[in-house]
């Protein structure tokens, strides 16, 4: 019994040369019997005839016990396995050890999404640190926005009510602080206008401010005009500027070039081509006698018209701009009257140059020979560091006005004329005459049998001068009158009234 169960066992775990072979060796097995339950409403497939087995000696046996007694045979075909036809028997599985087949691993949906997936995951990635980076970025620009730094933090020492940095001298590609403006002075204003229309035939512009309390006129201001000879004052702002930066010396030698040379206002055009200038005279020579050679001259040595144009947008300046050499007498030149303003109040802060060289430089303004306009306004004792310019359609003065109360304030008017129409001379002064007779005006707050003007405008009194930084008004803001000199007789409201004369209009 035993012998026979041995050469069963061992025939039963050699390799099977097929699975024909595989499945009738399974039916010979003596003790691996296979436990099939009664049939139960289950009718066998069709093809397929069931022989119940009796299993070796010894072992149990036990009814219902089926195999099929026929197996269909395997396709042809080669690559096609037909599949196994499920019958109405449950089998008892065995253990059968395979050989020769690869093991197969288990493929996951993961696996056969994954290019799929990874570029959605790759893409979701970026979306989020694109938006990360962004944020970022705009945070850093909002930052760092130039047009965030326009205006000047407000220094340390500094008092709310100014509302502007104490002066300091401001780097060669930086926008300086703007002009300080309160309030429009509404009758001279009108003032202002009601000359305009006297004078029809004439187009103006004119800007005034009391750089004390930031009280203005604008009429116009914001036009352009042909700028004529008033294109100099930021040509020597600029000239100044590289004065203070090291790149110029006053007393380096600037040869006059042929090029250079230029008919109209000047006497340095009668000098031989080769004829050499300290920097300082051909500056000089540029403003007081509005020499046309001299600024050409200048505008080479500072590198060029659109050099120049350059520094002037970098100060804010958006209608000053060179165009040609002098002189320009079709007026390609231009410039307004609240830009040739707002840079006397750069320069009188003490903004693109320094203090030292603002002295100087508006020190050859007051050396101006041409007197017969802003100037021919002014009363007795007042000063004026000014620059005029005359072509034939244009007419034009700007200035910085101190007066004897120690007022400053400045005065740019600008008139389009018929060619030569001299009634804008006339318009030029009566502006000026207005102005100084408004901003001439002392009221002491404290004092109440003081005068307020007829006009019914009093100039706002503020203990802080936010564009000129020299002045040192009482904190009380009242400013004690100017005392007479010895021999002079002064009112005891402690104002002179400026001495005018409406009828004297001196030749140009």
């Amino acid at each position: 019994m035993s012998e026979s169960s041995d050469k069963l066992n061992a025939f039963s775990r050699r390799q099977p040369v097929n699975r024909r072979q595989r499945l009738r060796k399974v039916q010979k097995v003596g003790q691996k019997q296979v436990k099939v339950p009664q049939p139960q409403q289950r009718t066998p497939q069709a093809g397929a005839s069931l022989t119940r087995v009796k299993t070796g000696v010894g072992s149990s046996s036990k009814p219902g016990l089926v195999m099929p007694s026929a197996v269909k045979p395997m396709p042809k075909a080669k690559g096609k396995v037909p599949p196994m036809q499920p019958s109405g028997a449950k089998m008892k599985t065995v253990r059968v050890e395979r050989y020769g087949l690869p093991k197969m691993g288990k493929r996951s949906r993961k696996t056969r999404l994954k290019p799929v997936a990874r570029t959605l995951l790759y893409t979701l990635r970026l979306l989020i640190v694109g938006v990360g980076i962004g944020a970022i970025v705009g945070t850093a620009l909002s930052v760092l926005d130039p047009a965030n730094r326009v205006t000047p933090a407000v220094s340390k020492t500094s008092t709310p009510q100014i509302g502007q940095a104490q002066p300091q001298p401001t780097p060669t590609n930086a926008v300086p602080a703007n002009l300080f403006l309160s309030q429009e002075i509404i009758p001279l204003k009108n003032t202002v206008q009601t000359l305009a229309a006297a004078n029809p035939n004439l187009t103006p512009g004119v800007f005034l401010v009391d750089l004390e309390t930031g009280a203005y006129v604008d009429v116009n201001g914001a036009a352009s005009f042909p700028a004529a000879s008033t294109i100099k004052v930021p040509i020597l702002v600029a000239f100044f500027q590289d004065l203070d930066a090291g790149k110029i010396r006053l007393d380096e030698m600037l040869t006059m070039q042929q090029e250079a040379i230029a008919g109209g206002s000047g006497n340095m055009q009668f000098k031989p081509p080769g004829t050499q200038y300290t920097a300082l005279e051909v500056a000089t020579k540029m403003i007081t006698i509005s020499d046309n050679t001299a600024t050409n001259m200048l505008i080479t040595r500072l590198g060029g018209i659109e050099a120049l144009n350059q520094r002037f947008r970098s100060w804010g300046l958006t209608n000053t701009v060179i165009r040609n050499q002098l002189p320009d007498l079709q007026g390609t030149n231009t410039t307004s009257p609240r830009e040739l303003s707002q840079l006397l109040a750069i320069v009188n802060q003490g903004n693109l140059v320094n203090m030292r060289s603002r002295d100087r430089l508006l020190d050859i303004m007051r050396q101006t020979q041409r007197d017969n306009l802003l100037p021919s306004g002014l009363g007795t004792g007042a000063s004026i560091a000014h620059k005029t310019g005359d072509i034939g359609t244009m007419l034009a003065d700007t200035g910085l006005v101190d007066i004897p109360t120690g007022k400053r304030y400045i005065a740019t008017v600008m008139v389009q004329r018929p060619n030569n129409d001299p009634s804008a001379e006339k318009f030029i002064t009566s502006i000026s005459r207005t102005a100084y007779q408004q901003f001439s005006q002392v009221v002491a707050p404290n004092n109440p049998a003081s005068t307020i003007p007829t006009n019914g405008y009093q100039p706002p009194i503020n203990p802080v001068v936010p564009n000129n930084p020299a002045n040192t008004m009482p904190i009380n803001g009242y400013q004690a009158p100017v005392m007479a000199p010895p021999g002079h007789t002064m009112p005891i409201n402690g104002y002179q009234s400026p001495v005018t004369n409406p009828q004297y209009y001196p030749p140009r």
